[in-house]
């Protein structure tokens, strides 16, 4: 697949199973992630990786968190099997490196922009994958549980698979609806 048909075809994959991502192609993952836009070099970013019995334990530690945060025993349940949908979950953190120039949010979008190349380096290598947010990427009690700092945010949930079914197409879209000329 060339490089412009995989961007304009991309489609998120909710149904996975293994094999997940592995040696060289993992390393490939990780690599595009390092390529995304990244002004003065920061690397503002980090990737926790949990397989095998890592999603259990990341599953304990987001049912911990959402129980602490008073939520209800149908989240806490939920929370512990979320990270099972796949057979590898990235965890993408923002790290922000505190700088004169490179603000907080754009450091955040080069910790997105990384998550994205994941995702397409993934697709590109036959896997599937895709990016979630939700409750547990803003909660700071998951957070310190993950050993992150204060300044560090989560900016998604990155599950990597191998699609047990095809994604559907991509749908049709106009660019024009989001274009205007200046």
């Amino acid at each position: 697949m060339d490089a412009l048909t995989l961007l304009l075809e991309r489609r998120s994959t909710a149904a996975l199973a293994d094999p997940a991502p592995a040696g060289p192609a993992l390393e490939a993952i990780l690599r595009a992630a390092l390529r995304a836009p990244d002004f003065l070099r920061l690397r503002p970013y980090r990737f926790l990786l949990a397989r095998g019995e890592g999603r259990q334990r990341l599953g304990a530690l987001m049912a911990a968190a959402a129980e602490r945060a008073g939520r209800g025993p149908d989240t806490v349940a939920r929370a512990a099997r979320m990270p099972l949908r796949a057979p590898l979950v990235v965890v993408a953190v923002a790290r922000h490196r505190p700088h004169d120039i490179v603000s907080r949010f754009e450091q955040h979008l080069t910790a997105g922009c990384a998550v994205m190349a994941m995702q397409m380096a993934a697709q590109a290598q036959g896997f599937g994958g895709i990016w979630r947010s939700g409750w547990p990427m803003f909660d700071r009690n998951l957070h310190h549980a993950l050993n992150l700092t204060d300044a560090d945010q989560i900016v998604g949930f990155l599950y990597l698979g191998t699609p047990t079914t095809p994604p559907d197409p991509p749908p049709a879209a106009d660019p024009a609806a989001f274009v205007e000329e200046l």
